[in-house]
Formats: structure tokens, sequence, C-alpha cells
């Protein structure tokens, strides 16, 4: 693509943004998924507390720290501290269906919103787009927990190959390097599962790269952002007092829908782009065809 068509195409997703009421949807999937937020904390402390790694618990702050603005994490914080006791067998069993149906009602208004980001009509059946969405749920759920493990264990498993292996030193220090590489893999193909299973449309799973792609560094750039406007620009919590923490938990999960969504229009426009500017509809609603008229035909002959 040239240059000029670069821009025409920018000013073209800034209309649809728009039109297609962009920002609505982006905050009715924050609302979703900050109801599925403490669910998923409770699975997600019950199954790191099988993990044979001592602070774990730290180590777990850390990791959420480098994805989330600070003011959040005090209510994240708060959550995993009255959810971490011994009880993991219940506590999980209460998180995974708490979020199964929290993040499935979720994915079902991603399925929607992203359709309307390729503007193309919804013509599958109730109970396969809602049966999509629980798959949905279990695919990109069990993606992002591998990627927490992997940040997790990772250290560990690589001091035990530098040991046991006897590996070299070099291997020491690539290996950091590779297991955030690969944890941000797990997380960018979640993300393209989402672009690739929810929306109504015929596409190539390298399709759903670039948008994928966009929308995990968009949305660590916007952490980091978000994080330095709430600590030198707006502090919430002389505004909105102890409700400051939830605020900005809730505007960082608005924006990051919002990049999501920006990453599917994004992929819509790189899949025209690569064909005659069509989309295929993954199924087709039936045609209605107008009975023929028994001996007219003859008539007219």
């Amino acid at each position: 693509m040239s240059g000029g068509n670069w821009v025409s195409g920018i000013k073209k997703v800034g209309a649809e943004i728009d039109q297609n009421h962009t920002m609505a949807f982006a905050a009715a999937l924050s609302y979703y998924f900050l109801l599925s937020l403490f669910p998923a904390l409770i699975a997600m402390s019950a199954v790191v507390g099988f993990l044979p790694v001592s602070g774990m618990y730290s180590q777990v702050m850390t990791f959420i720290a480098s994805a989330i603005p600070a003011d959040s994490l005090g209510v994240v914080r708060h959550i995993l501290q009255d959810v971490a006791t011994p009880h993991r067998g219940a506590l999980l069993s209460l998180g995974l269906v708490g979020s199964l149906w929290t993040a499935s009602s979720g994915f079902s208004e991603m399925i929607e919103a992203l359709n309307v980001a390729y503007g193309v009509p919804e013509t599958r059946p109730y109970w396969k787009t809602r049966g999509l969405a629980v798959l949905l749920t279990f695919m990109s759920g069990g993606l992002l927990l591998i990627s927490l493990i992997l940040m997790l264990v990772g250290p560990r498993f690589g001091e035990w190959l530098t040991g046991v292996l006897h590996v070299s030193f070099l291997w020491a220090r690539i290996w950091p390097i590779l297991r955030w590489g690969a944890s941000a893999a797990f997380v960018v193909t979640s993300v393209e599962f989402v672009y690739f299973l929810a929306p109504n449309v015929k596409q190539r799973f390298f399709h759903t790269l670039a948008g994928a792609v966009f929308a995990t560094a968009a949305g660590l750039a916007l952490s980091s952002a978000l994080g330095i406007y709430f600590q030198r620009f707006a502090n919430l919590n002389i505004t909105y007092g102890a409700l400051g923490g939830v605020i900005a938990l809730m505007i960082w999960l608005n924006w990051t829908s919002f990049m999501v969504l920006l990453g599917a229009k994004i992929n819509s426009k790189v899949l025209q782009a690569s064909g005659d500017g069509s989309l295929w509809l993954k199924q087709t609603p039936p045609e209605k065809v107008k009975p023929e008229q028994p001996g007219k035909r003859d008539i007219a002959a």
C-alpha cells in the first residue's frame, strides 16, 4: 500500500469508529469483563496456589503490576489477599463457574462488536454463537494462564536448564528474553483466536496477526500511559475516595476493550486489501426462492 492509501485507510477507520459506536461497545465489554475479573482472580489464585514455587503471591503481584495501572493494583491486591485461603479446590470451582458465566456473556458481546467492526451481519444461530462464546472463554483464559505460569515458573525452569543440563552462560542470559517473548506470544495468540473465531467472516488465521499484535502492544502502552496519567495528573483517590481504584480499573478495561476493537477494524481492512474488497460470511442465510406457479411456463411458451 502506498502512503496515500495508508492515509486514506486511517481516515476511513476513524470515520467508521464513530459510525459504528465503537466506544459504546467498548464500554459494554468493560462492564462484562469487570464482572468476570473478580471470579477470574479467584480461579487464578487457586491455580497458582498449586504451583510448587515459593513467594508466588509476590511474583503474581509483580506480574500484574506490569500489566495494569498502579491505581488499580490495590483493588486486585485486596481481592487476592481475601481469597488466599487453603481451600483451593472450592475456590477453583467457584471461580471457574463465576468466570465462565460472566466472561462468556462478555464474549457474546464481543462477537456482536466484532461483527460491527467488520461490517457484517450475524447469520449464525444463537446456540452456535453462545457455544462459541464459551469456547473463546476457555481458550483465551487457558492461553493467558499459560502465559502467566510461564512468567512465574520460567525463572526456576531456566535455573534447572542451566544447572542440570549444564548449558552455557549465554543461554542463561538469553532465557529471560525467550521467556518474555513466549509469554507475549501466548497473549497475541489468545487475541488472534478471538479475531479468527468470533466475527462471522471467513478469513485466514494469518490475517488476524496485525490486529492482534497492535491490540497487545497498544494495551501494554496504554497501561503505562494510564499509570503515568493517574499518578501525575489525575489523582482518582482524591476525587472518588475509596472507589478510585475501581474507577481506574474500569477506565483501563474500557480503553483496553477499545484497542481490541480497533485491532479488529485493522484486520478487516487488511482482509479487504488482500482480496477484492468483499467479505465472505461463515454461514450465509438461506435464500428465499419464490415458488414457480404450476403451468405458468407452459402458458408463457
